[in-house]
């Protein structure tokens, strides 16, 4: 459970409501479509309406261009579901992120998290010009000052504040310091990594709970199904991401059309191994392109419906 210091009563949402009475929490993530309609957003929002407290809109990630996050995440909020707001550091400098910080909050967003973003190289506009006035942290403390002081990184005041969870990105590993770094920055929770070794990661959660910084932020444990053996090499290749060989030879050991239905039991073994973790604020459920399989882990692993 977080401290109320952390948590100030005037933070809106199931997701700070979660955090605040020690509930577990559930996020969820999706990428707004590559086109001008939001009925893609819509059909995620039914499958995960009443199973999350809160799910990602993701910014243009991998540098590739699709329908802005403030609009998929407006689109979740017409449909009853908590939208967490992706902003990275790529496209947009200090003027633009403040602004779009006080136009998020206006519109009633209640949760934000603050990426630095992929570099312009990686996506589908390798020549376009990066930003980068400001990377995660210098904007995550930009975005603490203006919603708990009303200042701007200029100095000037804006009335009034604005209010919104503040959340940041993280892969565990040897050393909890970059989490510690987080925190003192100003994020309220962190999302992690895909977690595939319950074990290391559990080392990892020891360092946190031993400085104090899970009563000040909510640790959110990434999971997610691996349902191909494509997606299993796609996914070792991902730095921060680290599979055991155990699981390894278990996806490869099955027919290939039981990998998924394999890589999917191993989803829900793990995170009911993480529910178990004292630290353990919640799972971040990533199943991008596929949120109808997220109640079908959530249930699996004893998770019942949040309304």
């Amino acid at each position: 459970m977080i401290t109320p210091t952390a948590l100030s009563p005037g933070i809106p949402g199931r997701l700070a409501d979660a955090l605040r009475t020690g509930r577990f929490a559930v996020t969820a993530e999706i990428a707004p479509p590559r086109g001008a309609d939001l009925a893609p957003v819509r059909r995620a929002a039914e499958h995960l309406r009443g199973w999350v407290d809160a799910v990602n809109v993701t910014d243009n990630a991998g540098a590739n261009v699709r329908m802005s996050s403030l609009a998929g995440s407006l689109a979740l909020l017409a449909e009853g579901v908590d939208p967490v707001m992706q902003m990275t550091c790529r496209d947009r400098n200090r003027i633009a992120l403040q602004s779009d910080l006080l136009a998020a909050s206006a519109l009633g967003v209640p949760n934000l998290v603050l990426m630095t973003g992929d570099r312009p190289e990686r996506g589908d506009h390798p020549d376009a010009a990066a930003v980068f006035d400001l990377d995660s942290g210098a904007l995550t403390s930009a975005a603490r000052r203006l919603r708990d002081d009303g200042v701007l990184m200029s100095g000037r005041a804006v009335d009034p504040a604005p209010q919104y969870l503040l959340g940041a990105v993280d892969s565990p590993g040897p050393s909890a310091d970059r989490f510690g770094q987080k925190v003192d920055g100003g994020a309220q929770f962190v999302q992690t990594q895909f977690v595939f070794d319950t074990a290391a990661f559990a080392g990892w959660l020891g360092q946190v709970r031993d400085r104090g910084l899970d009563t000040r932020c909510g640790v959110l444990a990434g999971v997610g199904p691996i349902r191909s053996l494509r997606a299993l090499e796609f996914m070792s290749s991902i730095p921060g991401v680290d599979i055991p060989e155990a699981l390894v030879r278990r996806l490869r050991g099955v027919p290939s059309d039981r990998v998924a239905a394999e890589g999917t039991a191993a989803c829900v073994e793990t995170l009911r191994e993480l529910r178990d973790l004292p630290g353990v604020a919640g799972v971040h459920v990533m199943v991008v392109g596929d949120e109808r399989g997220v109640p079908e882990i959530l249930e699996a692993a004893g998770l019942a419906r949040t309304s």
